[in-house]
């Protein structure tokens, strides 16, 4: 089993969620047209997004919209190295101070 096809590592998972926490803590982000703090969990689902090149939105049982992400524990090494690289651009762009010391 290559890089590309073997399941993510718990160092990448482990690293994925500090970054995550880093976000949650320094950035508010528009929701509903107001700017407000997310928590890690939403900012996954940001950036798993962020990673597609296509979004799936459902309608939701009461109104409203559902987005339908990727779920990140059925990621291959690659595409968790890929979202991980693509949170730290993000974050590094806005600004970001992370706390990972191996970054």
């Amino acid at each position: 089993m290559d890089k590309s096809t073997s399941k993510r590592t718990p160092e990448q998972n482990r690293l994925m969620w500090s970054l995550l926490t880093d976000l949650s803590n320094q950035l508010m982000w528009p929701v509903d047209g107001e700017m407000v703090k997310l928590d890690q969990e939403s900012w996954k689902i940001i950036c798993t997004a962020g990673i597609k090149r296509y979004q799936r939105i459902a309608k939701g049982i009461d109104g409203g919209f559902v987005m339908l992400g990727a779920s990140t524990s059925r990621m291959s090494k690659s595409e968790m190295s890929d979202l991980c690289d693509f949170i730290l651009a993000f974050g590094t762009d806005k600004g970001v101070k992370w706390t990972e010391p191996k970054l």
